[in-house]
């Protein structure tokens, strides 16, 4: 890898942990700006990068810094939510393969790949936040209050945050792109 893209993964990894602190609290699922950055990690930097980025963020805090939303360490994969954060690595890597060869990244284009990562991060989020709720910490969790807390409670926010992406990201990559930073298509 290039100096450049070293630099911008570790850049999207270090937002992500910010985005992590940025956060609106809710029971069991905070709702931060981590998506935000993880999206836009796949659109800017292609799915292999993004992805890394990603990849790099999780374990950064589970070597102990804390940078997740309630610390780090590696006991942080018994947390309800840690389920979340290894959609973030599948999301990024998904919404940059389905944004790095298209033609014409338009609003649809875009919001299609973020919605579909979005997705992917709720598939695995909620039954993580399930299974460990209800067979590794024992509490009296269902299956209900698991789609609850971990999808309906934060899916308006996480819509409305992907048709932003998708707006800034339209007006963002033609920009990017004659500047030299994005080399797909």
């Amino acid at each position: 890898m290039k100096t450049k893209e070293l630099s911008m993964v570790a850049l999207f990894a270090a937002l992500t942990a910010v985005g992590a602190f940025i956060n609106i609290p809710l029971p069991y699922v905070p709702f931060t700006l981590q998506f935000m950055f993880c999206a836009f990690a796949g659109i800017f930097l292609g799915s292999k990068l993004g992805m890394l980025s990603q990849l790099l963020y999780v374990c950064i805090g589970l070597i102990g810094i804390p940078i997740f939303t309630q610390g780090g360490g590696i006991g942080y994969i018994f947390k309800p939510t840690f389920g979340y954060l290894i959609g973030f690595i599948i999301a990024a890597f998904i919404i940059g393969r389905l944004t790095e060869n298209k033609e014409n990244l338009n609003i649809k284009n875009i919001l299609s790949a973020v919605l579909t990562g979005l997705f992917c991060v709720y598939l695995i989020g909620v039954p993580y936040l399930y299974f460990i709720n209800k067979f590794y910490l024992g509490n009296p969790y269902t299956v209900y209050l698991a789609i609850l807390y971990g999808f309906i409670m934060c899916i308006g926010g996480d819509l409305l945050l992907s048709l932003a992406i998708a707006a800034v990201g339209s007006k963002i990559i033609p920009i990017l792109k004659k500047l030299g930073y994005i080399r797909y298509k």
